[in-house]
């Protein structure tokens, strides 16, 4: 089911039910929302106590009367289930609905998310009052979406859910014989009898079975995915068809986000990026990134659920965002293919947890704060750029971003077991193909990947059955490989391959992975370029944490290592294979050395980015397109005003100005016909 709006989502997170006793700061929220440019609210998010006080008495009134208040001012609302929280008296009744840990105690009632997605209690409460819900206010014209509970992530280890995890194992693996021979549990004696006899990894008990961790981590996948069809079919029979999203999290490591993202109709995430921490443009980069990672899981518009107006309450400073800040976090959301940015939250709490949490309505409650000011500004852009609402990202540049790899390779004890820098090698990949203008999708091995023109492979540690072939149609058929060290080296039940590594692509590499050195945090070594590589790098640079020793097949070397024992030992390589061409980076190398590679790799397979030329440092640039119509939009995330460089085409400013140089956090988007 798709979503489709005609105009860029803005507004954020509601909690009226803090302020039912107050009509009139309920009324206020309202005028200030309309002031502010705001189109949307989420509603609903840890309400249960409020809409089943006690058992069976529910208490929808105080819903539908703000529900229908909004909409007066057109103003929709994205309606969630109340299932990131249960209410207390649920607790007291029903125990087996609280999680229990990895140490099997059980959890007292508290905080967010203690709850067990097994339990048939629970999962009868919350069909209940979604079903509820749906039935009342599931066809209210104001309501545009359903949002699945909050931040789904945790795991349970009750009796209920062992059993759960023993059936899924069967199902997985069919007899015993077979797990014990994927799983290799000869060593140290840890053969299984039969799967009754399996239990879930603990810190008092088994944690070292890595095949176990790894599934133990796809089982808690499986099971929150299936909790969400089990809300989801709830709102349909209770006769609601709007579409479900549920909100993400930044590079959320409990859960496999590409399997969690086929059981929603949209994409949403919160982000709540450090700014000011490092270089604005390295913080953009950061967040640039996860905002394509969710618009890569389904290959559609997304939209950002929550961020801080202001400053939040629960980093470890809550640092001001400076001005400008707002406005152009939300705006990168929009340039990434995003449908609108919301906020948490839209009036500050009085009390509890997040009394201290920016938003956009404050303590003080005025329209002339700096902050509600920015959120003005921000929801006048979004409806002068209302036309953006439904364009979508093309990427010729894709970078493997696998959940289950990850999983394994982190868990995996050797090379390094503090300081991998998985998501580090990751992002030096990002950031050299977006300084070329590039937009980029993340992919897992399970995605098609012919559609684009240059593929990164950082650091896949683990090689799904079939993914090793279809990279090898990929390059054959005329694609650009980038690989690195580090890959290709277990399957998908983290056993290792034999015969050489990287598996299956040792040919389309013409290299063979034989050692890989960890370096201490204080080591280092070089890349030197060899005279008269064929991209014409003249530069050395420093490579740490780890360094590959690699035998040619075939490949020729670019650079090689400048020190230690393997001085002399390739550390870039080239193979030609079919139509397309391989590149082996063996080392973790500095940043530079991936934004002066890139640079040169796509100039030499002719891979042009947004606007074919060179990118002042800071300025982000991303292309969006509809109906025979590309935009170009543009934002400055460095330190001073700077010259946009103009496509060579005939375009169209619908926002900003790009005769003059574009200020810092400010935005410019161009139209272009094609």
């Amino acid at each position: 089911m798709n979503f489709k709006t005609d105009k860029l989502l803005h507004g954020g997170d509601y909690n009226p039910e803090q302020w039912l006793n107050r009509p009139d700061i309920l009324e206020q929220d309202i005028n200030m929302l309309e002031e502010s440019g705001c189109n949307v609210v989420t509603l609903g998010v840890f309400s249960w106590s409020t809409l089943e006080p006690e058992e069976g008495n529910f208490q929808f009134g105080w819903l539908e009367e703000i529900i229908e208040n909004l909409y007066r001012k057109g103003i929709s609302t994205i309606l969630a289930t109340p299932s990131g929280a249960r209410p207390k008296w649920m607790a007291d009744k029903y125990p087996e609905v609280l999680r229990v840990d990895d140490t099997r105690r059980r959890m007292l009632f508290g905080e967010r998310h203690n709850h067990c997605y097994t339990s048939p209690v629970y999962r009868e409460k919350t069909a209940m009052i979604n079903r509820k819900l749906a039935e009342k206010l599931g066809s209210h014209p104001g309501v545009i979406l359903w949002h699945i509970s909050n931040e789904y992530g945790g795991e349970c280890h009750c009796p209920l859910c062992q059993s759960a995890f023993r059936k899924w194992l069967k199902e997985r693996y069919g007899t015993i014989e077979n797990l014990n021979d994927q799983w290799c549990t000869t060593f140290w004696s840890h053969t299984y009898q039969n799967f009754e006899q399996i239990e879930s990894p603990s810190l008092i008990g088994e944690r070292n079975l890595h095949a176990l961790n790894l599934d133990w981590k796809r089982f808690v996948t499986y099971q929150t995915a299936d909790f969400i069809r089990h809300e989801v079919q709830a709102l349909r029979d209770g006769g609601s068809s709007l579409p479900v999203t549920a909100n993400l999290m930044y590079y959320y490591q409990g859960l496999d986000y590409f399997k969690i993202a086929k059981e929603l109709d949209i994409v949403s995430w919160d982000t709540y990026p450090t700014w000011h921490k490092e270089e604005v443009i390295e913080t953009a980069y950061d967040n640039g990134m996860c905002h394509d990672l969710m618009r890569s899981l389904k290959r559609k518009p997304f939209f950002q659920m929550e961020s801080c107006p202001t400053s939040t309450n629960w980093q470890s400073v809550s640092k001001l965002k400076k001005p400008g800040v707002l406005f152009a976090q939300s705006m990168q959301a929009v340039a990434h293919g995003g449908e609108g940015a919301l906020y948490f939250q839209v009036r500050q709490s009085r009390g509890a947890s997040e009394k201290f949490h920016g938003a956009v309505i404050d303590h003080y409650g005025g329209n002339d704060t700096r902050v509600f000011r920015e959120v003005c500004k921000t929801g006048d852009a979004m409806k002068r750029l209302s036309q953006l609402a439904g364009s979508t990202v093309r990427s010729k540049a894709a970078i493997v971003y696998d959940w289950d790899s990850q999983w394994a390779m982190e868990d995996s004890q050797g090379p390094r077991n503090k300081g991998l820098h998985y998501l580090e090698a990751v992002q030096k990949f990002y950031r050299g193909f977006r300084q070329q203008g590039l937009n980029v999708d993340l992919v897992d091995m399970d995605c098609e990947i012919d559609s684009y023109e240059i593929l990164a492979l950082p650091m896949v540690y683990m090689f799904k059955a079939g993914f090793a072939q279809k990279v090898r149609t990929f390059v054959k058929n005329g694609g650009v490989l980038v690989t690195t060290y580090w890959s290709g080296i277990a399957d998908d039940t983290d056993r290792c391959f034999l015969k050489g590594t990287p598996h299956d692509l040792m040919d389309v590499l013409g290299i063979r992975s034989t050692e890989i050195d960890g370096l201490y945090d204080w080591e280092e070594n070089q890349m030197v370029p060899t005279e008269g590589n064929e991209l014409g790098l003249t530069r050395s640079y420093t490579c740490r944490y780890l360094c590959d020793l690699v035998e040619m097949r075939g490949s020729r070397a670019l650079m090689t290592y400048g020190s230690d024992f393997y001085k002399g030992y390739s550390a870039l390589t080239v193979n030609d294979y079919g139509k397309g061409s391989a590149w082996y980076v063996a080392a973790d190398g500095e940043q530079s050395f991936y934004e002066d590679f890139i640079k040169a790799l796509l100039k030499h397979c002719s891979i042009s980015g947004a606007v074919g030329c060179d990118i002042p440092r800071g300025l982000e640039i991303t292309t969006r397109e509809k109906e025979g119509v590309r935009y170009y939009l543009y934002q400055n995330f460095g330190t001073e005003p700077v010259r946009i460089p103009i496509p060579e085409a005939d375009v169209e400013c619908i926002y900003g100005d790009m005769e003059k140089e574009l200020p810092v956090y400010e935005l410019v988007v161009l139209k272009q016909k094609i």
